[in-house]
C-alpha cells in the first residue's frame, strides 16, 4: 500500500501545489493590473503563467521525485529529464518576463512622446532587443542542457582547445549570416529605417512591416510582401521619405494644348485644394515646365502631411483638374489638329485647290501685282 500512496502524494502533492500558487500568483497580478491603469507591466507578465507553472512543477517533482521511490530502474534518466524541463522553463519565463518589461516600457513611452517618428524608432529597437534577448537567453539554456550530460562536461576541454579554430571556420561558413546579423543591430541603433517608415526599394513603394536581425519585409502599396536582407541597407542606397519630417510635395503634370488657360487652372488647383481635406496648406503651384510642337506641358505643385496623404492630393488633383477642363475648356484638352491650314492673308485659293498668288486691284494694277522675291517692298505701303 505504502508503494502506490507514496508516489500519489508525491506526484499529486506537486501538481496540486503547483495549481494552487499558480492560481495565487495569477489573482495578485489581476489585481494588480486593475489597480496600476497607466502601465500594462502586470497584464503582459501574465502571459508568463505557463512556463511559470511549468517550472515549480518541475522544481517539485525534481526534488521529491527520490522519495516516491517509482520506477528505481529509470532514476537517473527521470531526474534528467526534470532538469532539462526544469532549465526548459526558465529559459522560457525568463524571455516572457524581459518581453513584457520592454513592452511595457514602450507602450509608456509611446503615449507620452508626440513625436510618431521617435516612437517608430524606439518600436524597432524594443523588437530588436527582445529578439537578441530572446536568442542569448535560448543559447544559454542549450549550453546548460549539454552541460547536464557527462559525455559533454568530458568533452568540454577539448572544445574549448579547438575552439579558435571552429569559430574561424564559422566565420567563414557563416560570413552572410553575421554580415546580416551586424546589418541588423545597426539598422536598430543607427536610426536608419524604422518599422512604419515609408520607403522605395528597388523601385517599390511601400511600408516597413517587420525587421529581424536577418531579414526586414516591406509591404507595398499592393499588399505584397517583399522580404529582404537586412544588409541591403547598409550596403544600396534606397528612399526613406519617412526620415526626418514626414512632410512632403508632390507633382501632377498635365498635357494640354497651347490654348489651355493657365490663369484659370492656377485658380481651379487653388479651389482643389480648399476642399480637399489631405492637403496640409503649406504651398500649391502652378507653372508651365515645357512645349512640344503639339501640347505644353504644365505642373501643378502641392503638399501634404506624409506620404499617404501626399499620393490622396496628387490623385485629387489629377481627376478633378482633368474633369473641369472636359466641361469648361474642352478646347484645351490635348487634340490632333486635322483641319485645314488657314490661308495666309491676301492669297486666294482657287476651287482647284492651287494657290494663284495675290489678287490684282483693278483701281491700282501695280498693287497686288507679283513681284521677284529680291525686289524690296515699295516705301509708300508701310
Amino acid at each position: 500500500m505504502e508503494n502506490v500512496l507514496r508516489p500519489l502524494i508525491v506526484i499529486g502533492g506537486s501538481v496540486v501545489l503547483t495549481l494552487l500558487i499558480g492560481w495565487v500568483t495569477d489573482l495578485l497580478l489581476r489585481k494588480a493590473d486593475a489597480r496600476h491603469d497607466d502601465t500594462t507591466l502586470w497584464g503582459l507578465l501574465r502571459r508568463g503563467r505557463v512556463p511559470y507553472q511549468l517550472l515549480i512543477c518541475a522544481a517539485f517533482l525534481r526534488g521529491s521525485y527520490d522519495q516516491a521511490q517509482l520506477l528505481e530502474e529509470h532514476r537517473i534518466g527521470i531526474g534528467q529529464t526534470l532538469t532539462l524541463v526544469l532549465i526548459g522553463a526558465t529559459a522560457w519565463l525568463m524571455i516572457r518576463v524581459a518581453a513584457a518589461i520592454v513592452e511595457s516600457s514602450y507602450a509608456r513611452y509611446a503615449r507620452a512622446s508626440r513625436d510618431a517618428a521617435r516612437v517608430r524608432r524606439v518600436r524597432t529597437q524594443v523588437t530588436l532587443i527582445t529578439r537578441v534577448v530572446a536568442a542569448v537567453v535560448g543559447v544559454v539554456a542549450v549550453a546548460s542542457m549539454l552541460l547536464t550530460f557527462p559525455a559533454m562536461r568530458a568533452a568540454g576541454a577539448s572544445l574549448l582547445a579547438s575552439a579558435g579554430v571552429l569559430g574561424i571556420v564559422a566565420g567563414v561558413a557563416a560570413q552572410s549570416t553575421l554580415a546580416n546579423l551586424f546589418a541588423g543591430l545597426q539598422i536598430a541603433f543607427g536610426d536608419m529605417v524604422r518599422i512604419g517608415d515609408t520607403v522605395v526599394v528597388d523601385g517599390e513603394w511601400g511600408t516597413i512591416e517587420e525587421i529581424t536581425l536577418t531579414f526586414l519585409t516591406v509591404r507595398t502599396w499592393d499588399e505584397r510582401r517583399i522580404t529582404m536582407p537586412v544588409s541591403y541597407f547598409t550596403s544600396k542606397p534606397f528612399e526613406n521619405w519617412s526620415r526626418g519630417t514626414p512632410q512632403m510635395t508632390g507633382i501632377v503634370y498635365f498635357q494640354v494644348d497651347h490654348s489651355a488657360p493657365v490663369d484659370a487652372m492656377r485658380e481651379q488647383l487653388r479651389e482643389i485644394l480648399r476642399a480637399c481635406p489631405a492637403w496640409d496648406g503649406r504651398s500649391y503651384g502652378l507653372v508651365v515646365t515645357d512645349t512640344t510642337p503639339n501640347t505644353m506641358e504644365v505642373r501643378a505643385l502641392v503638399t501634404a502631411k506624409d506620404a499617404d496623404d501626399i499620393w490622396t492630393v496628387r490623385v485629387t488633383v489629377r481627376e478633378q483638374m482633368i474633369r473641369w477642363l472636359y466641361v469648361e475648356h474642352p478646347y484645351a484638352l490635348p487634340r490632333v489638329n486635322t483641319a485645314d491650314a488657314a490661308p495666309v492673308p491676301g492669297e486666294d485659293r482657287s476651287p482647284g485647290g492651287g494657290v494663284t498668288g495675290p489678287a490684282q486691284d483693278p483701281q491700282n494694277p501695280n498693287r497686288g501685282a507679283a513681284r521677284p522675291a529680291h525686289e524690296p517692298p515699295s516705301p509708300n505701303r508701310g
